[in-house]
């Protein structure tokens, strides 16, 4: 009787004691639904804004271009040591890839560029401006690595709660270097089940975010062609075949390619930026050398207009009795920058639970390019612009200014909505895959 007693004793006390929590990590959507405002207050508290605003700070003085940013990514892997985040490197040279949470699925990407602009001099005078002679961070990249910075400090805090990954992609080479395109084929997205990335904007207020579903940034190219002809004096023309001349022609045919051939409501451009020839006002040069861009919303267009882009320019030189050949920079080219739909919509619920549905306004799609285009190419991509502009502050000049500037009071709301984007991912996505990437994760060389 005393046995049964003692059983019975213990089985009441038992049916009392808390349930252990198993020690597999997991992303409670309650838990997360609890933590996401408070990501937005978190990014705002002294520290982690002064962290964030030294960090960027330190990147402007020392702007780097592409494939060159090694003191870039050394300070990015110093502060991921101190947080404790393993990561890979070098990927695509100088990029670096972490990883917060389970190491295994699902997997949310989110990414940041690193690379600075050829510049001849910045020309806004601040305690901060580039130490570096012909490089300058004019685009906002170095406000986009210190917002991912901030994220990845506070997803780390709650690393434990994550049923899944999210993975940090520090990516080089942004500016005309492909360097998402180097990054996928070195595997930075494997397994990775959506990705994504927003631009600080000149264009929006503060605590503002567009995007829109579908095209949101053109398909872009370069081509650059040498036209040749024969010099002489000007004073004696018909002795020469003018590549002047073959060169303005082809100028004006190249626009009739948009007005005259392309479906109006499917937009187009065709811009020369480049036109180099002659040294004299009194010699027709052998050769002139034009150089421009293209750009497209559809994939079908693009392979079009740049079948046309060299039939044109070959044909119209040869009527003007010059030959011409034409270069394609394929290193330059990217694709159209689609978002997908189901992700905007999950950024619009997100963003609007955080700024409030009015701050989440539809962007106007434009011919401007981002190589984001090739990782929302091969896996559902979300790309959004973050808003800047406070006129109080008065005007802020637009990317690829020498007097461009970041208002850095918008980095908690970028790193805020980074983390909460990834987190709320996560907590409504079930695993689609059941292998981790392989390898180390902290596979420095």
């Amino acid at each position: 009787m005393a046995f049964l007693k003692l059983i019975f004793l213990i089985f009441i006390l038992h049916s009392f004691m808390p349930i252990p929590i198993s020690s597999t990590p997991s992303l409670n959507k309650e838990v997360f639904a609890q933590i996401r405002p408070d990501f937005l207050d978190f990014a705002k508290k002294p520290e982690i804004m002064d962290w964030m605003v030294g960090i960027r700070r330190k990147i402007h003085e020392n702007p780097e271009l592409g494939y060159e940013e090694f003191e870039t990514s050394k300070l990015i892997r110093a502060e991921l040591d101190l947080m404790g985040i393993p990561y890979k490197y070098p990927v695509a040279v100088t990029g670096v890839v972490g990883y917060i949470g389970t190491g295994k699925p699902p997997f949310v990407a989110l990414r940041a560029d690193m690379d600075a602009l050829a510049m001849e001099v910045e020309l806004v005078e601040w305690e901060h401006k580039s130490k570096v002679p012909g490089k300058m961070h004019a685009c906002g990249h170095d406000a986009h690595v210190a917002m991912l910075l901030g994220a990845a400090k506070m997803l780390q805090e709650h690393r434990n709660d994550l049923q899944g990954t999210i993975v940090l992609i520090f990516q080089p080479a942004e500016e005309g270097g492909g360097g998402a395109k180097k990054m996928l084929d070195a595997g930075a997205l494997d397994n990775v089940d959506a990705i994504f990335a927003l631009h600080v904007s000149t264009k929006f207020p503060i605590g503002v975010l567009a995007s829109r579903p579908g095209p949101i940034l053109a398909a872009t190219s370069f081509f650059e062609a040498v036209i040749n002809g024969k010099g002489g004096h000007a004073a004696l023309p018909q002795h020469t075949v003018d590549p002047i001349l073959a060169a303005s022609n082809v100028i004006v045919s190249l626009q009739h390619l948009v007005s005259r051939e392309a479906d109006p409501l499917d937009s187009q451009v065709v811009s020369i930026g480049k036109f180099q020839g002659g040294g004299a006002f009194n010699v027709i040069p052998d050769s002139v050398t034009i150089g421009g861009t293209f750009r497209t919303f559809s994939k079908e267009s693009f392979v079009q207009l740049k079948q046309r882009i060299e039939e044109v320019i070959t044909k119209q030189a040869s009527v003007q009795r010059c030959n011409a050949k034409v270069i394609f920079h394929e290193n330059s080219s990217y694709p159209v920058c689609f978002n997908n739909k189901e992700l905007h919509e999950h950024f619009r619920k997100v963003a609007g639970e955080m700024l409030g549905v009015q701050n989440v306004v539809e962007a106007m799609a434009n011919m401007g390019g981002e190589d984001f285009a090739f990782f929302s190419e091969v896996i559902p991509g979300l790309f959004f612009f973050l808003g800047m502009k406070n006129e109080t502050q008065g005007p802020l000049q637009s990317g690829h200014s020498p007097y461009y500037t970041v208002n850095e009071d918008v980095f908690p709301y970028g790193a805020a909505l980074h983390a909460s984007l990834a987190t709320t991912y996560l907590s409504e996505n079930p695993p689609k895959h059941t292998s981790p990437p392989e390898g180390s994760f902290h596979d420095e060389l």
